[in-house]
C-alpha cells in the first residue's frame, strides 16, 4: 500500500515538514518509523509496517478530527507514564497525543504507481545503456589514471561493473571524479561505432595500447570477425555490443557510481588482484531515486545487521572460520520450528525421512561422478586408516546408497525420500556473504525413484508442496523456468520426450506461468527453477525439481517389473527451501525481523508497571507457556523504555500490566503490527495466539 499527503502544496512534497509528520505520527503510537522515500517526487511510506494510514485509523474519532487542523510540529516522545496507578489502557494517551502530534492538513490519499525498477533483462534499452556506461566509466578511468589497465566490463541486473589493474586503488574522492569525468564525456554527445576487423589487427591494436588482459580476452574469443566498439575517435574497447548511438543517450543525473571491491582476474586467486568499480544507470533521475531509495530499504532488512540486533545467529570468522554458522537460541529455536513443519508436512505427503553420514568413502563420489565435475567445489579428501573419505558436497549419493541397499518391485514405486541434510562445499573467501553464500549448510533435500509413467503426477506433487510450503511463509508469487536438453546429454530422445512433456503437463494444472529456457538443461535431466518474490520485490532462486537420468545408471539401480525383468527407476532430485541457511536469510530479509506470529521467538512479552502486579504477571506467564505460547518478562524499566526495547525487539505482542489488569483478571495488548489492540482476558490473548500458532497465522 502506498501513501502521500496530498493535501500540502505540491512544492512541499518530498520536504522535510512531511518527513517530520510521517515520523511523529508513527513515534506517538510507539510504532516504528519507516524511512520515508520517494516515488517521482512524492513523499510515501516505505513498505514496512505499519504505514501512516494504519496509524491514523488506529487514534480514536476525537482524535481524527483534531488532525483536520493540526497548528504546530511538536517533538514528542513515546507517552507512556511509568508511574503507578496509569489509566486503564495507556495506549489511549498514546492515541490522543498521536493525534495531536499530527500536523500536515493533508488527507490520506492512494498515490500513483512506483517507479518500476527493470533489470537488464527486462529492458533492452537499460542494458545498452548500463553497458555503454561501463565503457564510459573506463575511458573515464583511462584519462584520470593513464597507467590503470582495462580488463572486462558488463553490464549486471541494475547496473554494470568494470575490473581494473591498478595496484594504487580507487578511493571514494577518486569514485567522484571519475563520476565527473563521465559526465564530461557523456555531455560531448561521443557517437558510439562498431567496427569489424581481423584478429590480426586487433592483436595489433592491442600490443600498441600494451594492454595484456585485452590480449588475453583476444585469445579466448573463437568467433570471426572480431567487433570493436568505439566512442567517439578517442577510446574503444573489444566488445560485442550492444550499445547506445551516442553518449548523449545517457542521462548525466541517472547515473552513479556505488564502490569499489577487489576482484581476481578470471575468479582466480592465484591471478592479479584487479579493482573493480561498480555502478548504477537508468533511463531518468527519477528511477536513479527509487533505486536507492531501493538500496536503503534493502540495507535496513540486511539480514547479516537483523540477525545481529535480534541475536539470531553469528558467523565467527576471525576465532572458528568463515562461512559457518553459529545459530544462536533465538535462531535455532525459529530453525527447530521450521524444520518440524517442514518434516510434518512430508510426511503427511507420503515421504520417509532418512539420516544420512556427513562423510563417505572417496570412491562413492567417483561413482557419481563428483569427483571429476565439483572437484573444485569439494574439501580435501580424509585419510582414515588406509582408506580416503570425503566430507559430503551433496546427498544425493547417499540416498542412492540406501536404495541400492533394498530390493524394489514397481508395485513399491514411487518412494519418497526427504532429509534436512548437512553438506560442505568449498568458497573462496572473497565470494562469501552471510547466510547466503557460507561453507556449511543443510539443504531440505528430497530424492523420488518413480516408474516413466509416474513422473506427471511426482512432478506435480511436487509442485503443490512447494507452493504450500513458501506461501505458508509468506512466498505466494513465483517465478517459474523450465529447462529442457542440452546438445551433449545422457539418456535417449524418448525419455527426455517423455520426461520434459511431463514438467510441462505439471506446470499446465498448476496453471503457472513460465519461460522456457531451450537446451538450458544438465546434462543428466530437464529441471523446473522457482525464484520466489520477497516484500521489495527482489526475486531469490530457491526451489529446483530435477530429473536425472545420470546418477541411476552410474550406480546401476534397478527395479523388477511386471515381466520380472530388471529396468532402470527415473530419479528425481528436489529442494524446496534450497539451503535452510540462505532460506532463512531470505526471510529476515522479507519480514526485516519482524517474523509472522506463529514463528516468531518470543511471542509475547509482559511487561508489568509496578512490583505489586509481580505474582499476576508470573502467574499469567506460565499459562502462557503452558499453552506452548513464547513469552518473556520485562521489569525494572520505565514502561516508555520497556515499550521501545520490545519495539526495537521486534516481539509480536506486547502485554502491558497495571494494577487494575491484575485486579481484573486482563491484559492491555499493543501488537506490533497494528499498534493498540485494547484490553483483553488473557484467555482470549491465548485464544488468539494459540489459533495463529495452529493456523500458521502472521498476526495477533
Amino acid at each position: 500500500r502506498r501513501l502521500t499527503l496530498c493535501g500540502l502544496p505540491r512544492r512541499h512534497a518530498g520536504s522535510d515538514l512531511v518527513t517530520r509528520v510521517i515520523q511523529t505520527v508513527m513515534s506517538c503510537i510507539g510504532a516504528r518509523a519507516p524511512a520515508v522515500v520517494l516515488s517521482k517526487g512524492v513523499a510515501r511510506a516505505s513498505s514496512g509496517r505499519p504505514m501512516l494510514a494504519a496509524a491514523i485509523r488506529r487514534v480514536s474519532a476525537p482524535g481524527r478530527a483534531l488532525m483536520q487542523r493540526p497548528t504546530a510540529v511538536p517533538s514528542v516522545a513515546l507517552p507512556f507514564a511509568a508511574r503507578r496507578g496509569y489509566p486503564t489502557n495507556v495506549f489511549n494517551h498514546a492515541n490522543r497525543v498521536a493525534a495531536k502530534a499530527a500536523v500536515s492538513e493533508a488527507e490520506v490519499a492512494v498515490e500513483e504507481e512506483p517507479v518500476k525498477l527493470l533489470t537488464s533483462d527486462e529492458s533492452e534499452e537499460l542494458l545498452k545503456i548500463r553497458h555503454t556506461t561501463a565503457h564510459i566509466c573506463a575511458m573515464a578511468v583511462q584519462r584520470l589514471f593513464p597507467t590503470a589497465q582495462v580488463t572486462i566490463g558488463p553490464w549486471i541486473d541494475r547496473g554494470f561493473y568494470y575490473d581494473f589493474d591498478y595496484p594504487e586503488g580507487f578511493s571514494d574522492k577518486d569514485l567522484k571524479a571519475i563520476k565527473k569525468q563521465m559526465i564530461k564525456i557523456i555531455n560531448k554527445d561521443m557517437p558510439l561505432r562498431r567496427e569489424e576487423v581481423s584478429r590480426e589487427e586487433a592483436r595489433k591494436r592491442i600490443e600498441a595500447l600494451n594492454e595484456p588482459y585485452k590480449l588475453e580476452i583476444l585469445d579466448a574469443i573463437k568467433s570471426e570477425p572480431v567487433t570493436i566498439y568505439h566512442i567517439g575517435d578517442e577510446w574503444w574497447d573489444l566488445c560485442a555490443g550492444p550499445h547506445v548511438e551516442s553518449t548523449k543517450a545517457i542521462h548525466p543525473k541517472a547515473i552513479d557510481l556505488e564502490s569499489v571491491a577487489g576482484a581476481y582476474w578470471r575468479g582466480d586467486e592465484k591471478r592479479p588482484m584487479l579493482q573493480r568499480i561498480y555502478g548504477t544507470a537508468w533511463s531518468t533521475p527519477e528511477e536513479l531515486k527509487a533505486y536507492n531509495d531501493f538500496k536503503a530499504e534493502a540495507a535496513r532488512r540486511d539480514h547479516r545487521k537483523v540477525g545481529k540486533d535480534l541475536n539470531l545467529f553469528s558467523i565467527q570468522q576471525e576465532d572458528v572460520g568463515g562461512g559457518l554458522v553459529f545459530w544462536h537460541p533465538k535462531g535455532a529455536l525459529m530453525r527447530d520450528m521450521i524444520e518440524r513443519f517442514w518434516k510434518d508436512i512430508h510426511l503427511e505427503r507420503g515421504y520417509d525421512l532418512l539420516y544420512t553420514p556427513h562423510v563417505g568413502k572417496l570412491d562413492l563420489w567417483k561413482t557419481s561422478g563428483h569427483a571429476d565435475f565439483y572437484s573444485e567445489n569439494m574439501y580435501r579428501p580424509i585419510d582414515v586408516e588406509d582408506e580416503t573419505y570425503q566430507l559430503k558436497p551433496m546427498n544425493c549419493p547417499f540416498h542412492v546408497a540406501v536404495y541400492k541397499d533394498g530390493y524394489f518391485s514397481y508395485r513399491d514405486l514411487p518412494i519418497r525420500w526427504a532429509e534436512m541434510g548437512t553438506v560442505y562445499r568449498y568458497e573462496r573467501s572473497g565470494t562469501m556473504h552471510g547466510l547466503f553464500r557460507v561453507r556449511g549448510f543443510t539443504q531440505d533435500d528430497a530424492h523420488i525413484f518413480c516408474l516413466p509413467d509416474q513422473i506427471a503426477d511426482e512432478i506435480k506433487g511436487v509442485l503443490d508442496l512447494t507452493e504450500d510450503i513458501l506461501s505458508t511463509f509468506g512466498f505466494k508469487e513465483f517465478e517459474v523456468n523450465l529447462s529442457t536438453q542440452p546438445e551433449k546429454s545422457v539418456g535417449g530422445p524418448e525419455i527426455w520426450d517423455k520426461a520434459e512433456s511431463a514438467l510441462k503437463d505439471a506446470l499446465a494444472q498448476k496453471g503457472w506461468d513460465y519461460e522456457v529456457d531451450e537446451g538450458g538443461g544438465a546434462f543428466y535431466g530437464p529441471k523446473i527453477d522457482i525464484k520466489i518474490l520477497d516484500a521489495i520485490g527482489r526475486k531469490w532462486q530457491c526451489s529446483t525439481v530435477q530429473l536425472d537420468f545420470n546418477l541411476p545408471e552410474r550406480f546401476d539401480l534397478a527395479y523388477i517389473d511386471k515381466e520380472n525383468a530388471k529396468q532402470r527407476p527415473i530419479m528425481i532430485h528436489r529442494a524446496i527451501f534450497g539451503s535452510l541457511e540462505r532460506f532463512f536469510g531470505i526471510l529476515t530479509e522479507n519480514y526485516a525481523g519482524a517474523f509472522p506470529l506463529w514463528i516468531a521467538p518470543t511471542q509475547v512479552r509482559l511487561l508489568p508497571v509496578t512490583d505489586a502486579v509481580d505474582d499476576y504477571v508470573q502467574e499469567t506467564a506460565r499459562k502462557l507457556r503452558a499453552a506452548g505460547i513464547r513469552c518473556d518478562v520485562q521489569s525494572q524499566e520505565r514502561l516508555a523504555k520497556l515499550v521501545r526495547n520490545a519495539e526495537k525487539a521486534k516481539i509480536p505482542v506486547m502485554c502491558v500490566v497495571g494494577e487494575q489488569e491484575a485486579k481484573d483478571g486482563t491484559l492491555a495488548v499493543r501488537t506490533y503490527a497494528d499498534g493498540d489492540q485494547g484490553v483483553l482476558s488473557v484467555d482470549d490473548v491465548v485464544a488468539r495466539i494459540s489459533a495463529a500458532n495452529q493456523g500458521k497465522g502472521e498476526k495477533f
